[in-house]
């Protein structure tokens, strides 16, 4: 015969203080845990939806960020000239020769210095990259030193307005216009000419080349044409989406190791304080027990109700907990991107699986907190309970 489940519910009625008290540390435990998860998937969101899924991006073989790759001008000339890429609204491909180098600017909260990655991009780069768009004054004109400045870094660093001026590889460099992506990792970056970077900077070589295919269905076909060309064999070929995706695993698995630690040290407080709570339910009713013993209930409905008890209670606490983080999506905050060394503005993304793991979680806590006392309450002897006042 199995114990109603509205037992349960009088239960934890009945004492509402060490179940308020009980449900405030799991909810904040699994706070926590679902901040930490919602904080690892903005930064893969952010780096993932700066790629796009019919464009390729081409970098030397071996390197693991635009910084360290080297393409030179015959091997993108070549590239320029294949009929898999897709046709720019003037006819020309839809690509752009980029290189990336890393500058320092003031950030206005702590006036420390911060790392921005500067992109040098071809005239191509607005229609290849359908997600950025102006959002204030104009686009560089190509051939000038001119340039365009993600908002995040308006927002976050002195100097970087539109009309203001900006000093990096020994020249002069005017914004004449800012941009938004979405929400991507390109709002965290400046754009200006290729070839005025790659004077400034002396630098022979582009970083990478990126373009979109016309099917890119035919990306095998293109990559192993690509690599049995000697003059391009030393490049390597991958959709622009499974490069960001790289980009973001070795810092959002930096948060998830470092966000497991501190939440293994908080949820072992959350089930010793479940544990005691359901211990102290047991000692509480323990005449309760020897009543539904003595009614003809089994050790395994004993065992079972309060185990249920557990359940429910972390339940609620992890319904709260997440309720609470999800407050955490307005905020965005900034920090060093281990792939490029600059600063990536991101957000605490909410998604499914953030929310399933950290249900998961909470399940779990309660029924480690609440197995031990389910089985002292289950292993009562039913004259001895019903002999205790």
């Amino acid at each position: 015969m199995k114990i109603p489940i509205s037992y349960t519910w009088r239960s934890l009625w009945t004492r509402r203080i060490t179940t308020i008290l009980t449900l405030t540390g799991i909810a904040l435990v699994v706070f926590v845990f679902a901040a930490v998860l919602m904080l690892a998937q903005g930064v893969e969101d952010t780096l993932v939806e700066t790629g796009s899924e019919d464009n390729i991006i081409i970098l030397r073989k071996a390197a693991n960020s635009e910084l360290v790759s080297q393409i030179d001008r015959d091997a993108a000339n070549i590239l320029k000239t294949l009929p898999e890429i897709a046709l720019s609204s003037n006819g020309k491909p839809l690509l752009t020769t980029d290189i990336s180098v890393i500058i320092n600017l003031s950030k206005k909260e702590t006036m420390s210095m911060g790392n921005i990655s500067v992109r040098g991009i071809s005239p191509e780069a607005m229609q290849l990259r359908e997600s950025v768009k102006l959002s204030s004054g104009r686009m560089l004109e190509f051939g000038t030193h001119e340039i365009i400045i993600g908002d995040n870094i308006t927002e976050r660093f002195i100097g970087a307005e539109v009309g203001k001026e900006i000093k990096f590889g020994g020249e002069t460099w005017m914004i004449v216009g800012t941009f938004s992506s979405e929400g991507n990792a390109f709002e965290s970056e400046i754009w200006a000419d290729v070839e005025q970077m790659m004077q400034a900077f002396g630098r022979p070589v582009f970083s990478s080349v990126t373009f979109k295919m016309n099917n890119p269905e035919q990306l095998e076909s293109l990559k192993s044409k690509i690599q049995q060309d000697p003059r391009t064999s030393y490049v390597d070929v991958k959709r622009e989406q499974d490069f960001y995706r790289e980009q973001s695993k070795l810092m959002a698995d930096f948060i998830k190791l470092l966000g497991l630690v501190v939440t293994i040290i908080f949820s072992v407080g959350a089930m010793i304080g479940a544990m005691i709570t359901m211990y102290a339910a047991v000692a509480n009713r323990t005449v309760e027990v020897g009543t539904l013993r003595a009614l003809g209930f089994k050790r395994r409905s004993v065992l079972s109700a309060f185990l249920i008890e557990s359940i429910v209670l972390s339940l609620i606490g992890g319904g709260a907990g997440i309720a609470l983080a999800s407050v955490m999506s307005f905020i965005q905050i900034s920090t060093t991107n281990f792939g490029t060394f600059s600063e990536l503005a991101f957000g605490f993304n909410m998604s499914v699986s953030v929310i399933t793991s950290s249900m998961v979680f909470s399940v779990i806590m309660g029924i480690v907190g609440g197995f031990l006392p389910s089985v002292r309450a289950s292993r009562l002897n039913i004259v001895n309970a019903l002999r205790s006042s």
